[in-house]
């Protein structure tokens, strides 16, 4: 189920024609506008290791971000209010996050350069176009590699691969290596750690 319907928007625009019609409110509008200038003139001019500035930018407007988070200054979040990092997250240069809905990204999970995460669509079937966003989730020690796309709906187990310029089309399960537009299972991923290990590990991402 969608997390956000642009219909109960458009029901008292006054707006005839639904191409022309507002996906967001006002409030919305401003508070990305204030954001977007803040990544222009602030985040993407910054050296590349001043994550810890990056990451206090983000929080400011609304992001949720673990320790040792690693946003590099031309990577791209389009609701920073919208995410949610574990520690030791990962974000490349050229990656853009597109989360008009909620994206939530596992510890140690990677998004290699110029990858693309969307959480919203259209109703293509509505008269009215409704956009839909839809809420994500990246598992932890999950890998998105250079250019692969992941879409609407679509969720990534933990440690899943989704290979260099690959498509999720459908949900990855843990540990396997996914490749092809639509993406496909490969392969298996080796488990790096396991028993002890693995449960210190997620009381520590708690």
């Amino acid at each position: 189920m969608p997390v956000y319907n642009s219909t109960l928007l458009h029901t008292c625009d006054g707006v005839r024609d639904p191409y022309r019609r507002a996906s967001f409110s006002l409030c919305n509008r401003l508070l990305r506008q204030a954001w977007n200038l803040t990544w222009f003139f602030l985040y993407r001019p910054s050296p590349r290791l001043c994550f810890g500035w990056r990451n206090l930018l983000l929080r400011l407007f609304g992001a949720r971000l673990g320790r040792d988070c690693r946003f590099y200054p031309d990577s791209r979040v389009w609701a920073p209010w919208n995410l949610e990092c574990e520690a030791v997250v990962t974000v490349a240069e050229g990656v853009e996050i597109y989360n008009q809905g909620a994206v939530r990204i596992g510890s140690h999970a990677i998004l290699s350069q110029r990858s693309y995460l969307c959480t919203s669509t259209h109703d293509y079937n509505d008269p009215n176009f409704p956009l839909l966003a839809y809420s994500m989730e990246i598992g932890a020690y999950a890998w998105i590699c250079a250019r692969a796309v992941v879409g609407p709906k679509i969720c990534v187990g933990e440690g899943a691969v989704l290979g260099l310029a690959s498509v999720a089309a459908y949900d990855l399960k843990p540990w396997g290596v996914y490749a092809g537009s639509p993406a496909v299972r490969v392969r298996e991923r080796v488990i790096p750690f396991s028993g002890e290990t693995a449960v210190a590990d997620r009381e520590e991402r708690r």
